[in-house]
C-alpha cells in the first residue's frame, strides 16, 4: 500500500462543527478550498427520467448507491476518507489522485454492468479541481456533525456543477479506462429494506432541491431555506422520513435479483439464500434489544441532506407543512435568490453500504418513484424556461 501524503489526507483531518447548519453556512472560514490535485468524479444515470418512468426508479437509485460503495471501499483499502454525495440518479465523490486510476477503472465496470443488466447508460468522468479553479468557479468545504454518529461534507461554490456540465457534455475514451486484472467491489451494499412510509401521523415524503440564482450569496441564501424548514417542519430529527416503526424488510426474490445484478452483474445462488434466510429470521431479530438498537442505528446514519452546491434533501411532514414551504419558497424565488424543485410522494426509499466497521454504515434516502429525479426535472423546466 503506498505511503499516504498530507495532501492525501487532507479531508481526513477537516475538523467537524457541531453548530448548527444554518449557522455554519455563514461562516466562511469553516469552509477551505480543496487541494487542487484532487479531483471530483461524476456519475449520472443518463435520461433517468425516462428509466424512472419505465418503473426502473429502484435500480437508478441502487445503481447510484453503487457508485458511492465503489470509492468508498477503494477509499477505505487505502485508509482514506473522501466526500461524497447521493443525488438519487447519479453521484458525485472528490477523491486525492493516488486512487483516481483505480476508482475510475471500478465505476468503468460498473458501467459495463448497468448497462449489459438494465439497458442503462451509466455516465462517468472526472475533472480536476485545477481545472475547476482555473475556469474562475469556487469549490469549498466543510464537515457538518448532522447527528450524533453522521458527519456529512458541505460544499459551497458552483465547482460541482460545473464538473458535472463538463462531464455530462463529453464522452470518456474507453480506452483509458479498461482493465484485465481489476474486479468490482461493492462489497457493503444492500438494498433490503422495503418502501418506507413516512412516520406516524405524518402523510408526504418531500424531495427538494434548491439552488441560489447568485453563487456569492449562496450561504446566506441556503441559511434562509434552512431556517424555513426549521421553522415550519421542526429539527431534522421531526422531519426525518425514516422511523423504526415503518422499517420492513424486503419480501420478494425480484428485489433481491434487482441487488444482485447491480452488485455483481449477474445471479448468485448462495447470495439469494442468504439473503432468503435474512427476511425469514430478520423480524425475529429486530424484536430482540439488540435488534431494535440496530434499526435506532440505521434512523440515526439516514442520509438525507446533501449540499454540493445545491441543497438537496428528503422529509416528511403534513400538507399544510408542505403548503407553507411551498409559499416561503415562491417567495424567494419571486425575489430572485433561488430556483427549486419539489416532488411530493407517499414514501421513500433507501439503500445501504454497510462495511464491516460498527456504526460506520450509511444509508441513502429518496422519495420513491424518482424523488430527487423528478424534483431536478421541475427544476430544469424552470431554468429552461426563465
Amino acid at each position: 500500500m503506498p505511503t499516504l501524503s498530507i495532501n492525501d489526507l487532507f479531508y481526513t483531518a477537516l475538523p467537524v462543527n457541531k453548530i448548527s447548519l444554518s449557522d455554519l453556512l455563514t461562516e466562511n472560514q469553516l469552509f477551505h478550498e480543496l487541494p487542487d490535485d484532487w479531483h471530483v468524479v461524476v456519475t449520472d444515470v443518463k435520461n433517468s427520467t425516462l428509466a424512472v418512468q419505465n418503473g426502473l426508479h429502484e435500480a437508478v437509485n441502487l445503481i447510484a448507491t453503487g457508485c458511492i460503495v465503489a470509492v468508498l471501499n477503494i477509499a477505505r483499502k487505502n485508509n482514506l476518507s473522501v466526500p461524497f454525495f447521493f443525488g438519487g440518479d447519479g453521484a458525485t465523490c472528490i477523491i486525492p489522485p493516488l486512487i483516481l486510476a483505480e476508482v475510475m477503472r471500478s465505476l468503468q465496470i460498473h458501467k459495463d454492468n448497468t448497462r449489459a443488466n438494465f439497458d442503462i447508460d451509466l455516465r462517468i468522468g472526472s475533472v480536476s479541481v485545477h481545472k475547476i479553479y482555473q475556469d474562475g468557479f469556487g469549490l469549498n468545504i466543510s464537515k457538518f456533525k448532522s447527528s450524533s454518529l453522521f458527519s456529512i461534507p458541505v460544499v459551497l461554490g458552483d465547482g460541482l456543477s460545473y464538473a458535472e456540465k463538463l462531464i455530462k457534455g463529453e464522452d470518456l475514451k474507453r480506452d483509458m479506462l479498461e482493465s484485465d486484472n481489476q474486479q468490482l467491489d461493492l462489497e457493503g451494499m444492500q438494498c433490503r429494506w422495503d418502501r418506507i412510509a413516512p412516520p406516524e401521523n405524518l402523510d408526504e415524503v418531500i424531495s427538494l432541491l434548491v439552488i441560489a440564482r447568485d453563487e456569492k450569496q449562496q450561504g446566506m441564501v441556503f441559511k434562509e431555506v434552512v431556517d424555513f424548514l426549521d421553522e415550519i417542519y421542526g429539527t431534522s430529527q421531526n422531519r426525518q422520513p425514516i422511523s423504526v416503526s415503518k422499517l420492513k424488510l424486503k419480501s420478494t426474490l425480484a428485489k433481491i435479483n434487482l441487488e444482485m445484478k447491480v452488485k455483481f452483474g449477474r445471479f448468485r445462488f448462495l447470495y439469494m439464500i442468504y439473503n432468503r434466510f435474512i427476511l425469514l429470521f430478520g423480524p425475529y431479530y429486530f424484536n430482540t434489544k439488540e435488534g431494535k438498537s440496530y434499526l435506532s442505528t440505521i434512523v440515526e446514519l439516514a442520509d438525507t441532506l446533501v449540499i454540493d452546491g445545491r441543497i438537496n434533501t428528503v422529509i416528511s411532514g403534513n400538507t399544510k407543512q408542505r403548503l407553507l414551504l411551498e409559499e416561503a419558497l415562491n417567495k424567494l424565488e419571486n425575489e430572485g435568490k433561488i430556483r427549486y424543485g419539489l416532488f411530493v410522494s407517499k414514501e421513500s426509499v433507501m439503500s445501504c453500504y454497510v462495511p464491516n466497521e460498527e456504526n460506520a454504515h450509511i444509508h441513502f434516502v429518496d422519495g420513491a418513484e424518482g424523488g430527487y429525479t423528478k424534483a431536478a426535472g421541475i427544476l430544469k423546466q424552470k431554468i429552461r424556461y426563465s
